[in-house]
């Protein structure tokens, strides 16, 4: 009896998935495409920019990159890490909580420069800037203590993306206005009733606490921070080596929500198994981390693709400033289905647009838009 009501249930559930199918795969109604973000008026923005400056008076500010070592998100870290290197206005260290490789999501590890204690030890009078890159589910109580000591020492903590979550926990959210990642607005507003949050700006800062929200406001945020410690001239150069016309906080939160267009994607590519496929990207030395982390990200988020990184030998790889990137395989065993060219080096911040209708070729239109949806990206080409 309990056999035949197993079988019962499988046959449900395999006509369930035959009904279904069709539906998934139909394609979904063409959507227009996104308005664009209003630009920020210029007063707002220089009080932007100057709340963003160091309280400290110094030539080379410090900032910590904090990591979390169990998994640390790919993009986040690494534009962070990237356009911070890249512009060279502080002294810049990825800090973990201990001195073990970071998992980075999706992604391969890589190896901190310092334990929270190292840190400490050499820099007791706390950091000038800490960035927080999202590390879900964001409740690490040694990161959170620290990163209550640090802004008591005089930090600005600056989060990326879901970064918010670690913040909030630290308590850093209450009584101020914030943003985050359009996902996550609603649990941080139930989670920290006193947080006001600020829609319709991609990054926002409050009494030395700076939000911003999904993953390509990242490289923005960061620039602005470049612009606060070095100039203007020195975040316009920096731009325009990364290819990023403006980083000031436009941005559009309705352009941001889960359609039942996006569900439906979601489920088909679940679904749809025999579409999944393993993806290898080339890491050679002098990689650039911006454009690796848009890339890998790009291709991870499409919830068909597993994406593993590739090194010769599986060797430890340079990265272009210098961070030891841990590769997934040796690229001579790789056990790929398909290798991509590797990362830019010219203009990495557009890799993510030049990426998209790419991804858009090989698995659909809709696939591509779930990727932006997620990264939270205002591209165009979604709209066709």
């Amino acid at each position: 009896m309990r056999k035949r009501t197993i079988f019962a249930g499988i046959g449900v559930l395999l006509l369930a998935v035959l009904i279904a199918t069709p539906i998934l795969l139909s394609p979904g109604t063409p959507t227009a495409a996104p308005a664009p973000a209003e630009p920020i008026a210029a007063d707002e923005q220089a009080a932007t920019i100057a709340a963003m400056r160091p309280t400290r008076p110094t030539d080379r500010p410090v900032i910590a990159i904090i990591a979390w070592n169990q998994a640390t998100e790919l993009s986040d870290f690494f534009s962070a890490y990237g356009v911070l290197k890249r512009a060279d206005v502080a002294e810049v260290t990825v800090v973990a909580e201990r001195a073990e490789p970071v998992q980075l999501y999706p992604g391969p590890k890589i190896t901190p420069e310092a334990t929270i204690a190292d840190f400490d030890a050499q820099h007791p009078e706390g950091a000038d800037y800490v960035v927080v890159p999202a590390m879900d589910p964001g409740t690490d109580q040694v990161i959170a203590d620290w990163l209550v000591a640090q802004h008591k020492k005089g930090a600005k903590i600056i989060s990326i993306c879901n970064g918010s979550r670690m913040i909030g926990f630290a308590g850093l959210l209450d009584g101020r206005r914030a943003t985050g990642h359009w996902s996550a607005v609603a649990e941080l507003r139930q989670k920290h009733p006193t947080m006001t949050f600020v829609p319709d700006r991609r990054y926002v800062v409050d009494d030395g606490v700076a939000t911003s929200t999904g993953i390509t406001a990242n490289i923005p945020i960061m620039l602005a921070l470049v612009e606060a410690i070095g100039g203007r001239p020195v975040a316009e150069r920096t731009a325009a080596e990364l290819g990023v016309a403006s980083w000031d906080a436009r941005h559009r939160s309705a352009g941001f929500e889960l359609t039942l267009e996006h569900k439906k994607t979601f489920i088909r590519n679940a679904l749809t198994f025999w579409r999944r496929e393993t993806v290898g990207i080339p890491l050679e030395q002098g990689v650039d981390e911006v454009a690796l982390g848009l890339l890998v990200d790009a291709y991870a988020r499409t919830n068909l693709a597993s994406v593993v990184t590739l090194g010769a030998g599986g060797a430890p790889v340079r990265s272009r400033h210098g961070l030891l990137i841990l590769p997934d395989q040796p690229s001579e065993s790789a056990r790929v289905d398909r290798i991509l060219p590797p990362p830019p080096t010219e203009a990495p911040a557009q890799t993510l647009e030049n990426e998209l209708p790419v991804v858009a070729a090989r698995y659909d239109l809709p696939t591509a838009k779930i990727v932006a949806l997620v990264m939270e990206y205002p591209w165009a080409g979604g709209g066709r």
